[in-house]
């Protein structure tokens, strides 16, 4: 029967950072005692660092002359990659420095449509200038699925249409628009200035899907003067709205911001005469203390910023 010999394992070897440095200011300075002035250490711990050194590595690494020390070849092997094995140690550093500083990391933000189709795209462009190392991700969400993710720490930062919400969060002023009404060229209320809400009833709306804001807004707004809002059709995004009125389907109702972005020939913008079409974008964390580096720099400059 063959008998195999299976070698014990190798133990590990302890090289440490501050030999391998030290090796390398001995090669680069030709003697001891120049890598010892160079270092601030004494050239007697400097010789015994490199004593232990070649001990570890069962290797002669340097020549000692009356000129000074050169490397072997094994200790030119040794200097190149203790070389790039100390920078690597120093680009840790440098990359963890930078975690903690918040200059590098992700932030991970959701926000309604009305904030990212008018605030966000500068802002984070901006942000991303100064700190191009942090990732930011956006996600478009409805308000209340907004809050309720920032409360249960599912999301760094939030920014949503201010209403009621019960979430246990920290909220900030963020920007305030205006609702605006849009209807097709020919229709007669584009020849007004300004108009009522109520007046408005007796059109077919084009409204984003059930379940955003500015849908539950107008939809309380008809209720609360006993009518109810003739829905014609319902649209995901402000550009597909804006599409629908312009043919002519129907009117609608959009934030002033947005309806400048996507002005269009064959539909008109009107202002709404009501005091609740005016409406306040606000921030939200779970806590600002406890926001990481790269997510309190967001914040930071989400507020800051005019």
């Amino acid at each position: 029967m063959l008998a195999i010999q299976v070698s014990p394992p190798v133990p590990p070897m302890k090289l440490d950072p501050v030999s391998l440095r030290l090796f390398v200011s001995v090669v680069e300075e030709g003697t001891i005692a120049a890598a010892a002035k160079r270092e601030h250490i004494a050239a007697a711990a400097v010789s015994k660092r490199l004593s232990e050194l070649e001990e570890l590595l069962d290797s002669k690494l340097l020549n000692r002359t009356n000129k000074g020390i050169a490397p072997t070849d094994a200790g030119l092997s040794l200097l190149f990659m203790a070389r790039s094995a100390l920078n690597n140690l120093n680009e840790i550093v440098v990359q963890m420095r930078d975690y903690s500083h918040g200059r590098r990391g992700s932030v991970h933000v959701l926000a309604n449509i009305s904030a990212i189709t008018q605030f966000l795209p500068g802002l984070i462009k901006s942000f991303m200038d100064l700190y191009p190392l942090i990732h930011v991700s956006l996600e478009e969400k409805q308000s209340l699925a907004i809050t309720k993710a920032v409360a249960e720490n599912r999301t760094d930062i939030g920014i949503f249409t201010r209403l009621p919400h019960g979430a246990d969060i920290e909220v900030f002023p963020f920007r305030t628009d205006r609702l605006v009404l849009l209807v097709p060229d020919g229709d007669p209320l584009a020849k007004r200035q300004s108009v009522r809400f109520s007046e408005t009833l007796e059109h077919e709306y084009i409204a984003l899907r059930s379940g955003t804001h500015l849908n539950f807004q107008l939809i309380k707004a008809a209720n609360d003067q006993g009518r109810s809002l003739k829905i014609r059709m319902e649209v995901s995004s402000y550009d597909a709205l804006y599409l629908m009125v312009q043919a002519g389907l129907g009117i609608g109702i959009l934030p002033e911001g947005t309806a400048d972005i996507y002005k269009m020939d064959g539909a008109k913008v009107v202002r709404l005469d009501e005091t609740w079409a005016s409406r306040e974008l606000s921030v939200c964390v779970r806590s600002r203390e406890a926001l990481s580096g790269a997510a309190r720099l967001f914040l930071e400059h989400l507020l800051e910023r005019p």
